[in-house]
């Protein structure tokens, strides 16, 4: 008799067992995102419908077609990424999301395939590139004059931190303690070169923090093409901060002058062109929420790398299509200056631009 309740008891146990796996299983029906209005799409994807569907068109061909009714197909897969980017969330409730409605894991999948599809240098280097001739170059370089009156200038270069989640002490390939920083988290070292539209020129997201930014500067890709066109044709220039060496391509502020000369009316024009650099890295890590300080990218840091170049291909696909974040959104409440500059003038402390011009060639002649 006892064996009789007992076997009882193990096909209850199995039958609610079964219930409940049953009641997981439930598939929750997924609203489609397209049907949101314009200002509601780009606030929870940054990018506009038409530009979803021109990424999707492009991801295409790298990504994987679903092979069974119940896969993800290509755009959701690209959706659920955008959403996760911009809004800086945790795969769970990312998954969770009327406009998702699926597990952590294919989450998790769909992530990873975007973004290695998003990094195939045929469509990265589409979208981030530095000009490739003279002719570019030279347009780049009156684009900056026309705006600010600051000659020679063929972008702004600048580093900043993405935080991310500690590596494994034991692992060899990602020392843990090389990625904390001064401020006592872990982290990137990201260099941006950007231009006066907001649009990133080239970004190096591969260095540990511990790497100072003259480190980074001296072993990335553009280096050695700034030199190679400064060999050619002197009076094109970077600016960047006082962390970067001083060459004849690259001008670095002063920090110490005499009232009433050349240094002193060059260093206010300098600071004012080059501020512009750090508002395109806010307006980045705005539009892309992953990427702040306080939302951590739980990935390694070479997974964290391809995110950071993910969000700056679909910064730039925005800021060329003049794709901003809703007004009350990103100006009001966070008091953000679009860094939509007139050509400047200072006025009773100027200085002619044959002279800056001259002078920036004589602070740099002697550091080549």
């Amino acid at each position: 008799m006892d064996d009789i309740v007992h076997a009882i008891a193990i096909f209850e146990n199995i039958a609610l067992q079964e219930g409940a796996q049953n009641i997981r299983r439930q598939f929750i029906k997924r609203v489609d995102a397209f049907t949101l209005s314009d200002k509601d799409f780009i606030r929870n994807f940054r990018l506009s419908k038409g530009l979803v569907h021109r990424l999707i068109d492009m991801l295409s061909p790298y990504m994987t077609e679903p092979t069974r009714s119940s896969a993800l197909d290509i755009p959701s897969k690209v959706l659920v990424s955008l959403n996760f980017f911009a809004t800086g969330s945790y795969q769970l409730p990312t998954g969770n999301g009327i406009y998702s409605s699926i597990s952590q894991s294919s989450v998790s999948r769909a992530l990873n395939e975007v973004v290695n599809a998003l990094n195939v240098s045929d469509i990265f280097h589409t979208w981030v590139k530095y000009p490739l001739n003279f002719q570019e170059l030279r347009q780049l370089r009156e684009e900056f004059f026309q705006k600010f009156n600051f000659p020679g200038i063929v972008g702004i270069i600048d580093y900043t931190h993405v935080a991310i989640f500690p590596p494994p002490t034991y692992d060899e390939n990602y020392l843990e303690y090389i990625y904390v920083n001064r401020k006592n988290f872990h982290s990137i070292n990201v260099q941006i070169v950007h231009v006066s539209r907001m649009k990133i020129l080239n970004v190096s997201s591969l260095f540990p923090v511990s790497f100072n930014d003259a480190y980074v500067w001296n072993n990335c890709q553009l280096e050695p093409t700034l030199r190679l066109i400064h060999n050619h044709s002197s009076g094109y220039y970077l600016l960047g901060d006082s962390g970067y060496p001083l060459r004849p391509w690259l001008m670095t502020p002063l920090n110490h002058y005499e009232p009433n000369t050349p240094e002193e009316r060059y260093n206010p024009r300098f600071k004012h062109v080059r501020s512009l650099v750090e508002r395109c890295i806010g307006l980045l890590k705005m539009r892309f929420c992953c990427l702040l300080k306080h939302r951590v990218l739980h990935y390694s840091p070479i997974k964290a790398s391809k995110i950071v170049n993910e969000c700056t291909v679909s910064h730039n696909m925005c800021i060329e299509n003049n794709k901003i974040l809703p007004r009350e959104d990103y100006i009001v409440q966070n008091n953000i200056d679009l860094g939509v500059y007139e050509p400047i003038r200072l006025e009773g402390n100027d200085i002619a631009d044959d002279d800056l011009t001259a002078y920036m060639k004589s602070l740099t002649k002697n550091n080549s």
